[in-house]
């Protein structure tokens, strides 16, 4: 055994002790219900050590918790007292309507007519609760396919008015695409980044995953988006067995579009929902798989040296680096620091300066920076008389053409670790004002049953 931790039985979801046990490269967590039995899911698989990124992290409580310690973690979440971090990002569901009918979806989304859309007066009050809970932090309005909602700009608007300075939309690109101007317009409302849908450059992907080949439509919507002055962030949902192979080329393909194109973050597959039998472990694709992933579709130009564990959340959610996209294309690293190959015995951080870190960095690093006016004889001159050298080149590029490459680890019931949930950063606010980590809101049973979504608990 490796350590100990808790979990919840996928049947029934009352709270089980849970340990992880590793097997050579791999790590599993083990648990097992009194009544139903014991479940072993693969969390951690491949050549980087799990010892070598676990990093702790001194915890810091909600500045203001709307729920109270009845049942504990994670039955009381709003956020409680007990929890380990404020809000980095807060997801404000806008609409539960959708123009796609995708496969794979979080938020089981795709209604034509709205549903119990809040009204622009109910996000204010939303947005106030996030202000309240933990301060200023990153927004990203969802859904749904949020661009379904008429009075968009004036959410966003409403969002700048508040006091919240980045806010970004989760989109499939759909609308972004069809209308040159509808980026422009959401720009000028104070919208700073786009998280666009994206999962490969092959037609089967796509018809796999979304149920249509959408490639042309989604390089559209980064060419408004770039017109408009917003930078895109590229998130592939992947699936073992349909796009993991595609990870280099959406990379490059990503590069190719810097600046606009701000970095990938790759979501490996949860299962939500139904499925009575516990997904094989041939099904997962675990954060050591997707490094090496890169590495190797890279051709060890991008090495796992150059990744880190998470700042913010618990080491065990997710992975980040940080890249100079070269004039050749090509990605230089950036920075310095503890990588996923340290040795020695990482010191505790508190989370609070570890949120601030990742909120400050995220809103900088996804929004598009100024680009500054080309030469109209292009001389190569910064705007005065004199040459650049290769430092001038390379600090131009540097506030321009940064690159980041990240991934995020989401639980489902057959993988939860509570000793994660209570150290998560991105919260969904529910319909109520509550601020609930993503992987509680969005945890179902085996057969499909909601903790939180849909369902206001007492």
């Amino acid at each position: 055994m490796l350590s100990s931790t808790s979990s919840v039985c996928p049947v029934c979801m009352q709270r089980v002790a849970a340990i992880r046990e590793q097997q050579g490269n791999t790590v599993y967590q083990v648990k097992r219900c009194p009544e139903h039995g014991t479940f072993r899911t693969v969390i951690w698989r491949g050549s980087i050590p799990f010892s070598s990124w676990l990093r702790p992290k001194k915890p810091s409580a909600p500045l203001q918790a709307f729920t109270e310690v009845h049942q504990g973690c994670p039955y009381d979440c709003g956020l409680c007292p007990d929890h380990g971090q404020h809000t980095c990002t807060a997801l404000i569901e806008i609409t539960n309507r959708c123009n796609l009918r995708c496969p794979v979806c979080f938020a089981d989304a795709g209604a034509e007519q709205p549903s119990n859309e809040p009204s622009l007066s109910h996000i204010g009050f939303l947005y106030d609760q996030v202000m309240a809970g933990s301060g200023p932090s990153n927004i990203q309005l969802s859904g749904g396919e949020p661009t379904m909602r008429e009075d968009l700009a004036e959410i966003i608007r409403l969002g700048r008015d508040k006091g919240f300075h980045f806010i970004q939309l989760n989109s499939n690109g759909l609308k972004l695409a069809a209308d040159p101007c509808y980026a422009q317009k959401l720009k000028d409302a104070g919208l700073a980044s786009v998280f666009l849908q994206f999962d490969g450059l092959k037609a089967a992907t796509h018809i796999a995953l979304r149920g249509r080949d959408l490639h042309r439509i989604k390089e559209q919507a980064i060419i408004n988006c770039g017109k408009a002055g917003l930078g895109v962030v590229l998130v592939p949902t992947l699936v073992p067995g349909v796009n993991p192979q595609e990870i280099g080329a959406i990379i490059e393909y990503g590069a190719r579009f810097a600046p606009t194109v701000r970095g990938v973050h790759f979501q490996p597959i949860s299962y939500f929902g139904r499925f009575p039998e516990p997904p094989a472990d041939r099904d997962r694709l675990t954060l050591p798989e997707v490094i090496e992933l890169i590495e190797l579709q890279s051709e060890g130009r991008i090495s796992r040296d150059n990744f880190a564990p998470p700042a913010c959340e618990h080491a065990l959610c997710s992975f980040h680096g940080n890249f100079i996209v070269q004039e050749d294309g090509q990605l230089m690293p950036l920075g310095s620091g503890p990588t996923c190959c340290s040795t020695g015995e990482p010191q505790a951080i508190p989370a609070l300066e570890g949120r601030q870190k990742s909120v400050n960095f995220t809103a900088r690093q996804w929004s598009l920076p100024a680009l500054p006016m080309a030469n109209a004889q292009g001389c190569g001159c910064n705007g005065t008389d004199k040459p650049q050298d290769d430092l001038d080149r390379f600090l131009a590029r540097a506030r321009t053409h940064t690159f980041s490459l990240s991934a995020m680890a989401f639980q489902d019931v057959w993988n939860l670790d509570l000793e994660r949930l209570r150290g998560c950063c991105i919260h969904i606010v529910s319909p109520a004002g509550k601020l609930i980590p993503f992987c509680a809101y969005n945890l179902t049973s085996n057969q499909g049953e909601p903790l939180y979504r849909g369902v206001e608990r007492a």
